[in-house]
């Protein structure tokens, strides 16, 4: 029978997506942070200030950043973490439709590029005036094409196989490594998972207490699709991979808590939310437990920077 683990490196695949993206920010040189901590009577050396060179509350501005979230956003939710920073792990049967949901997502993301430079000239007359002496028009790109993209791959995390014919021992080494790593990938989704469940089920059974006078608490839709969303999804990633029978039982029974109730359900029937709310908190109490329980875990990571896409 297949380990965890087993099943870890038998259906899943490294992904990596990584951003181009402009700063908006830049720090002042020596002599504008003199000039400012004079007016306070510091020091120039005891000072960080920064000025902010586009207005990122625009409407262009704010379309470009959005698709950055959504693209994350959908990485995200279809794949599991890894211990290397910048990977992620995606069941080799969604590489497809990954590579072709980033692909449109890149066409937009170009589009709304594309928008923004419609606009750079107006924002960079607004920051000229807001800027005043501190504004640097060698701060400014002439375009903003390309300096806005996204690119992805699947590197490989398996020990090369020309090793095992150069050093056996080397290549040992190296697989030994791979295979902790999964390991550690197994151990990083069941922690997530755990603690994302904790956190949905906890918001969920505070709304649907009483206040102090006694009245219902209001609460938003999400609150209830939230919770369906991540049953679907832990499902999916990786209910058919783990070994953690404890968590996969809080999981059914927060799904048979709330199974068929809708968010309407819960405002207008008061016995249907006592008896959800008293379900959910019995799942709550354990999952924070587990929460607690969880042996502390010293992951050895690569040297490398974060990239931004983590």
């Amino acid at each position: 029978m297949q380990t965890s683990t087993q099943r870890l490196i038998a259906t899943y695949r490294a992904s990596r997506v990584s951003f181009t993206w402009m700063g908006t920010r830049k720090a002042l040189d020596a002599g504008q942070r003199d000039e400012v901590a004079e007016t306070f009577g510091a020091e120039g050396q005891f000072l960080s200030a920064g000025k902010k060179l586009l207005d990122t509350k625009h409407p262009a501005y704010r379309a470009v950043n959005s698709l950055r979230s959504r693209i994350a956003s959908f990485w995200k939710g279809i794949s599991l973490p890894y211990p290397e920073p910048g990977i992620r792990l995606i069941r080799e049967s969604d590489i497809v439709t990954l590579d072709a949901m980033l692909g449109a997502l890149r066409n937009e993301l170009h589009e709304a590029v594309e928008g923004l430079e419609e606009v750079y000239r107006t924002l960079k007359s607004k920051a000229r005036e807001s800027l005043g002496r501190l504004y640097n028009d060698a701060d400014y790109p002439d375009t903003l094409r390309g300096l806005f993209d996204v690119t992805w791959d699947f590197p490989s995390v398996e020990p090369p196989a020309y090793l095992a014919t150069l050093s056996p021992e080397i290549y040992e080494q190296e697989r030994s490594r791979a295979v902790a790593r999964f390991d550690e990938a197994v151990r990083l989704a069941e922690d997530g998972f755990t603690a994302e469940l904790a956190k949905l089920v906890g918001t969920l059974t505070e709304r649907l207490a009483s206040d102090e006078a006694g009245h219902p608490k209001a609460f938003r839709d999400n609150a209830v699709n939230n919770l369906s969303e991540f049953f679907e999804r832990f499902r999916t990633l990786f209910s058919g991979i783990h070994d953690n029978s404890a968590l996969e039982l809080l999981v059914d029974q927060a799904q048979n808590a709330v199974r068929g109730v809708s968010a309407d359900d819960l405002r207008s029937q008061d016995d249907l939310r006592r008896q959800v709310a008293a379900n959910l908190s019995a799942v709550g109490a354990q999952l924070e437990g587990m929460l607690v329980d969880r042996p502390r875990r010293k992951i050895q990571r690569s040297a490398a920077s974060e990239p931004v896409s983590q």
